[in-house]
């Protein structure tokens, strides 16, 4: 008889540093079983060849995960010129071979072209959908079906080293840029065809890898040091304003009430009463109404704003 595992409330944000071979959705199960998480949810997909951060939420902080699914993304990539798979990365088969001619001078210029908006087209071997189908669905059965050129930007594309007829960049980019695309993409540019053999995410919504734990590492931990290792829910919001409500403001949001509270500004506002606890997401009209947009449920853990 199978046993069952002992699910437990928890609310916080763990910064996972992702091994390769694994989906993101397994790493996230696995983390959960770790910590015994009731509900958990993951930030954005990393490919399973991808290593590195992946940011999880539990409990309540998975209200607050897709602030981060319009984040910036920050990644450390390896393109391999002269080969292009059916994938764009070194998971897929081999398609076309070129000779390599091309030497950091002719890299770097177009590395240049990259940068800055530009334009892809997903993938075929994407989670996208297309009537109801992920995208993936059709390639594995030999299908092309047509896709929206999406304008993404390349806000920084910077080449680390080249190694026979590889080249490493750091790229830091805008939401939905497919860096398999970008690495396709050099290579034709560079006449030779590319796909991706290696790829990182160091950052992403101002978080850090070297912020993360790997799955061995917490295995490793105690259960206390795994408790310090999570973030307050109120993590995945920290950029946004902070708004401290007095007791009667702060229980009137917590009903769902809207209400003024002039001169404070404007705009999407992260909540807090007078004891410090995060109540959750409001949005101030210009006219001091605040209307509550995403709250906490009560009893959530108790987390203080920055002093920014």
């Amino acid at each position: 008889m199978q046993r069952r595992i002992p699910w437990r409330r928890l609310d916080g944000v763990l910064l996972l540093d992702k091994a390769p071979g694994v989906s993101s959705n397994g790493a996230l199960q696995a983390a959960r079983r770790l910590f015994l998480a009731e509900k958990g949810g993951h930030t954005g997909t990393l490919d399973p060849m991808a290593t590195g951060l992946l940011p999880l939420a539990f409990g309540e902080a998975t209200k607050f995960s897709g602030m981060l699914l319009g984040a910036d993304k920050a990644y450390e990539a390896t393109v391999r010129l002269g080969i292009e798979t059916d994938t764009g990365d070194a998971e897929g088969a081999p398609i076309a071979h070129a000779r390599v001619s091309s030497d950091r001078q002719e890299i770097e210029a177009v590395l240049a072209r990259f940068t800055g908006p530009i334009e892809q087209i997903p993938p075929m071997f994407s989670a996208l959908k297309r009537d109801g189908r992920p995208l993936y669905e059709y390639a594995r059965a030999g299908m092309e079906v047509e896709r929206e050129v999406r304008q993404v930007c390349i806000h920084k594309l910077e080449l680390l080293g080249v190694e026979g007829d590889s080249f490493r960049i750091r790229v830091r980019c805008s939401k939905g840029t497919y860096i398999r695309v970008l690495a396709v993409d050099l290579g034709r540019a560079l006449g030779c065809g590319a796909h991706l053999s290696a790829l990182r995410r160091t950052g992403t919504g101002g978080f850090d890898v070297a912020q993360a734990y790997s799955l061995a590492a917490l295995e490793a931990m105690s259960a206390q040091q795994r408790e310090c290792a999570l973030l307050p829910a109120d993590a995945l919001v920290s950029h946004l304003p902070v708004l401290n409500l007095a007791a009667a403001q702060a229980a009137a949001v917590l009903q769902g009430q809207a209400l003024r509270v002039p001169g404070a500004g404007s705009g999407l506002m992260r909540m807090y009463d007078t004891g410090g606890r995060f109540l959750g997401l409001g949005e101030l009209d210009p006219a001091g109404k605040l209307s509550p947009k995403r709250l906490i449920a009560t009893g959530a853990a108790i987390s203080l704003p920055s002093s920014d």
